[in-house]
Formats: C-alpha cells, sequence, structure tokens
C-alpha cells in the first residue's frame, strides 16, 4: 500500500480520496480552504452525495485518510499526488485550467524525489503536458541553491467516470480504468494505486496522456448526443401523434444503441455534461476541426429547457398567460440522489416562468440548502418547501422536473386536493398517463 495526496477536496478530490483510503492507501486530501478542512476534520461534508459521509468517517477513524491545508507537508509523504481541483467553464466556452495550473506549481515548488503527478480533474486535450510545463517551470526558478536536482516526476492523465449519486459504486466498480502514461515506472505505480481494481478484473486501459484526456471528454459529449437526440425525437412524436417511450424502448433494444440515456426530458444539467461539451466543442473550433454534432446537441439541450417553459405556458394560454398563476415545481437538482443545482433544468425553467409573471414554489430533498443562494435573484417570487406537498398547495399546477424516488410515488388524490386544479405535469415520464387521468388530471408528458 502506498500514500497518496489528493490535491483538492472537492466533489472528485472526497470521492477518489475516500475510496482509495478503503482500498487500504493512505490518503492525505488537501485544500486550500482551511475551513473546509476543519470541518472535514468534524465529519462534516460540504455535499450531498449518498454514503459519503459514512466512507469518510470510517476510514478517517481508521487512520487510513487526512486532511490538510498544507500541500508541501504532504506532498513529502506521499508517491503518487493527484489533481483533483475545479476546472470551471471560461467565459469563451472552454475550461477555467487555472487551479490546475496553481497545484501543478505549488507542486513543483515542493516536488523532493520522485513523485507520479496524475490529472484527475476534467480537463480538455494538451492540459497534461501543459501542466507537466508548469511544474518544470516552478523547479527551475527554485533558489535552494541546488535547484532540485533530486525531484523527478512522470505526469499521468487519470480522467474520472463519476456520477454523482452513485459515485462511490462508480469508482469501487467501474466499467473501466483508464491511464495515459509515458514511462513503465508511472504505469507501475498506478497500478498499485487500482491494485484491488486489477484483482477483480476491472478493464483497465492503457494508452497516451492525450488520448485519456479525449476519452473523457468524449465519452461525456456522446452522452450528451443521446440525450439531446431522443428529446428532439420526443418533440417529434408530440407532433405526430407517436410515443417516445415506446420508440426509445424499441431503441434501446438494438445491441447497437443500448438502453441507457435515451429518456426524454428537460434536458441535461449537472457539473459535467454542460462543461464538458462546451470544452470539447471550444478545443474542435481552436484546432479547425469543429465538432458538429456536438455543437447541435448543445444547441438543442438549451432548446429544451426553453420548450418545458413554453409547454406550461400554452397550457394557460387560453386563461391569460402565466401572469398571477403559481406553479408547483417538485426538484431542483439536475437528476436525483444529488445536492446540486448546477446548470439543473429546474432552473431555466423557473426564471422562465418568473419572467412569465408566475410564482413558484418550489421542493427538493437535498437541493434546497444550495439553492437558496442560486434562487436569491427570483427574490418573492419564490418560495421553498422542505415538504412536497406544502409545496403543491393552493397551486394552479404541478411541475415534476427531477425524478426523486419520492416523486413517483406521491398520493396523487391529496394532490388533487391541494392544488387549485388538477394539472400535472410530467417532465420526466415518470407516470402512467391512464392512472393520472383517472385520478381526474389533465396530464402532460414529454414526448406523448
Amino acid at each position: 500500500m502506498i500514500t497518496i495526496t489528493m490535491t483538492g477536496a472537492g466533489y472528485v478530490g472526497l470521492v477518489s480520496g475516500a475510496c482509495l483510503a478503503d482500498f487500504g492507501h493512505t490518503v492525505i486530501c488537501v485544500d486550500r480552504d482551511a475551513e473546509k478542512i476543519e470541518a472535514l476534520k468534524k465529519g462534516e461534508i460540504p455535499f450531498y452525495e449518498p454514503g459519503l459521509k459514512d466512507l469518510i468517517r470510517r476510514n478517517a477513524a481508521a487512520g487510513r485518510l487526512f486532511f490538510s491545508a498544507s500541500l508541501p507537508e504532504a506532498l513529502q509523504k506521499s508517491e503518487v499526488v493527484f489533481i483533483a481541483v475545479g476546472t470551471p467553464p471560461a467565459k469563451d466556452g472552454g475550461a477555467d485550467l487555472s487551479q490546475v495550473e496553481n497545484a501543478a506549481r505549488e507542486i513543483g515548488a515542493a516536488l523532493r524525489g520522485y513523485k507520479v503527478i496524475v490529472t484527475k480533474s476534467t480537463v480538455p486535450v494538451g492540459t497534461g503536458r501543459k501542466a507537466a510545463g508548469w511544474i518544470r517551470e516552478e523547479l527551475a526558478r527554485r533558489i535552494d541553491g541546488d535547484k532540485a536536482p533530486d525531484a523527478e516526476f512522470d505526469l499521468v492523465s487519470n480522467p474520472e467516470f463519476l456520477r454523482e449519486g452513485s459515485a462511490i459504486q462508480e469508482f469501487t466498480h467501474p466499467d473501466r480504468v483508464v491511464i495515459g502514461a509515458e514511462t513503465a515506472r508511472a504505469r507501475k505505480l498506478m497500478e498499485e494505486v487500482y491494485r484491488s481494481l486489477y484483482l477483480n478484473e476491472t478493464p483497465f486501459i492503457e494508452t497516451t496522456i492525450e488520448t485519456a484526456e479525449m476519452i473523457k471528454h468524449a465519452a461525456n459529449a456522446f452522452l450528451a448526443v443521446k440525450i439531446s437526440f431522443i428529446n428532439e425525437v420526443a418533440n417529434l412524436c408530440e407532433k405526430t401523434g407517436a410515443d417516445v417511450q415506446d420508440v426509445a424502448r424499441a431503441m434501446g433494444r438494438d445491441g447497437r444503441i443500448g438502453a441507457k440515456f435515451l429518456h426524454p426530458g428537460p434536458g441535461y444539467g449537472g457539473s459535467c455534461f454542460p462543461k464538458d461539451t462546451r470544452a470539447l466543442a471550444r478545443t474542435g473550433r481552436d484546432r479547425e476541426s469543429p465538432l458538429l454534432i456536438v455543437e447541435a446537441a448543445i444547441q438543442a439541450n438549451e432548446n429544451q429547457k426553453q420548450r418545458m417553459v413554453k409547454k406550461i405556458a400554452a397550457f394557460f394560454e387560453p386563461e391569460g398567460g402565466l401572469a398571477g398563476k403559481t406553479i408547483a415545481l417538485l426538484g431542483l437538482a439536475f437528476k436525483p440522489n444529488t445536492g446540486d443545482i448546477r446548470e439543473a433544468p429546474a432552473l431555466a425553467l423557473i426564471r422562465g416562468l418568473v419572467q412569465a409573471g408566475a410564482r413558484v414554489q418550489a421542493s427538493d430533498p437535498a437541493a434546497l440548502p444550495e439553492a437558496a443562494r442560486s434562487l436569491a435573484e427570483f427574490g418573492g417570487a419564490i418560495r421553498c418547501f422542505d415538504d412536497e406537498y406544502q409545496a403543491v398547495a393552493g397551486c394552479d399546477a404541478l411541475v415534476i422536473i427531477t425524478e426523486w424516488r419520492q416523486y413517483r410515488n406521491l398520493d396523487l388524490r391529496r394532490v388533487k386536493t391541494l392544488l387549485k386544479a388538477p394539472v400535472l405535469f410530467d417532465l420526466r415520464n415518470i407516470y402512467k398517463r391512464q392512472a393520472v387521468e383517472q385520478e381526474g388530471f389533465r396530464y402532460f408528458a414529454v414526448g406523448q
């Protein structure tokens, strides 16, 4: 077993660090935010991810997982250093690599002996070379007299494929592990890092640094394309009288296509797909090799979010539109089992409803703390409730936009008594039309 430094104690860093500690390694999670580090030492997790709090507490108690605000101190104890910092979207549509650069330079400034430096953050192709250059620049400018002649490193790309809401399962039972490395020495140490997965016969893809970086973006972009495709098919189904659920079910039976990500809805969101598709598209434009399909999927996704607003507005048009109406909205997170509302379809829907003069009463099992900050711009036009039935009370219609399990089994008779009118917009197609209409509802789904 080896000692690992995880630079960045955000979502990817904490999940990866806790799981690697559970594999038996000693892991030091480092973050510049001293308050976050102190909270983590107390077992307080800054976001919602099922099972993560218990995993962290168990490995911390076992003496395998530590938290520190000092990268140089952690670096000296470690053989492998992961860079797992944020890469938020830049203004030009690419990825902001400032945190990656800061981490790489800080590593270079303190590097001693041989280390494997691993980029875990999702980054555009070519970032690994840049990170190696930043480290070398810091090594060259050190003024300790010997300019660190004992410092040596290999750069490895090891992209993450974590799905929010099931990240621990994804890390410990992955479809594949991708390792982009240039030396046998680095590959051997990475095999030790993932020894538990090797023993479980997990597929490993060993390739170049650039290829590993491209794999991550290409995978996410393909899934985003698949979502946008089925959403556009759903819109056509509504115009032709076809049922997209039957279409998707039949398509998914084709082994060349597969059933996953063929679920129509209000568009994709979250921390990965929007950012990664735009970053890949930007890379394509910069290299004069535009990715037209990805560009179209991005636009289709934005159109889908606005289409949901228009769908609801169209129903109220005979009554004078949305002005003065109150809409109940169940779900704020971009998907179930997470509190993440980054680029969530719910935010676009709320914005459109409020701009049309409506008020919104919303509920979500995990996203309310995060939503409080993002929804402040809407002022008194939106109210949030812990209980979904309180959110429904007194509203002109109910909209389900995130398919949390508890929303799949609502007491429809109770909902009907709470609403001013029995109107349900099921933007995730989680109910059967016949069952809902038998309860006296007007029912609107996607692609039906």
